[in-house]
């Protein structure tokens, strides 16, 4: 019965720290961890996950008493919230594209008001459209997967060097706004030409109204953009978004 008990005791310990990690990643993970979903659906995952993690990862010796708990919240916290954020790049990126596109489309005003957060109807539709994409193609089997290989490069009971996290921030945050540069640029470039040919027709018409005639088509042409090129763009973000999972350290680079 002793030796039962201790092994209760260390498997609901080792759990506990598992589930620190997970809480703070589920916090942060796309469609997961978005602020319409209950706190009560998102204690329930990270507690999904901790039940399916903590079988594949060794368990590690805390110092005992409340030095030990204190350390074990300050470093599976923070691992958690790394992974966490690097996975939350990936909807900024989106909403960016969102943003950059409904702008040059002049759509940037249209429904603005559509998710929790204030975004232009081209950024939630494109937010909404890659967080579906991305739960059916098995975000929960990959969440688990980076959940058991991040304690190889971010072990348990170790703190993150500052160094590294500054470094790994600032290019996750550069590759971020490049992707969301790629995924924007047909409709900056399809502003470009817009522009361009509205500026040829002004000089060579002034007294036709460019702005009334152009403002039609520009908005018609960027909801047809979108109809065109949604699933390239889609893809694109979802390869990216795979890439970082698999590889998180050197993703972005």
């Amino acid at each position: 019965m002793s030796d039962l008990i201790g092994f209760v005791t260390g498997a609901g310990e080792h759990g506990f720290h598992v589930f620190l990690r997970l809480g703070a990643l589920v916090a942060l993970l796309p469609a997961f961890g978005e602020q319409s979903i209950p706190m009560r659906v998102k204690l329930a995952i990270a507690l999904a996950f901790a039940l399916i993690v903590a079988p594949a990862v060794p368990p590690v010796e805390f110092a005992p008493g409340l030095a030990g708990l204190a350390w074990s919240v300050l470093t599976e916290t923070l691992s958690g919230f790394l992974l966490g954020i690097g996975l939350r790049f990936f909807v900024f990126a989106l909403q960016t594209a969102g943003a950059m596109a409904a702008q040059s489309m002049s759509l940037s005003q249209l429904f603005g008001q559509a998710g929790v957060d204030p975004m232009p109807a081209m950024g939630h539709v494109l937010t909404l459209a890659g967080l579906t994409l991305a739960v059916t193609a098995g975000l929960h089997v990959r969440v688990a997967e980076l959940a058991i290989r991040s304690y190889d490069f971010l072990p348990m009971a170790r703190l993150p060097l500052s160094d590294d996290v500054s470094q790994w921030g600032v290019t996750q945050a550069a590759g971020v706004f490049a992707l969301a540069f790629r995924l924007a640029a047909p409709f900056l470039i399809a502003s470009t030409l817009y522009n361009l040919a509205m500026g040829v027709i002004n000089r060579a018409m002034p007294q036709l109204m460019v702005a009334f005639v152009g403002a039609p088509l520009i908005t018609a042409g960027g909801l047809a953009l979108l109809f065109i090129v949604a699933s390239p763009l889609l893809s694109l973000w979802l390869e990216a978004f795979h890439a970082f999972i698999e590889n998180p350290i050197g993703a972005g680079r």
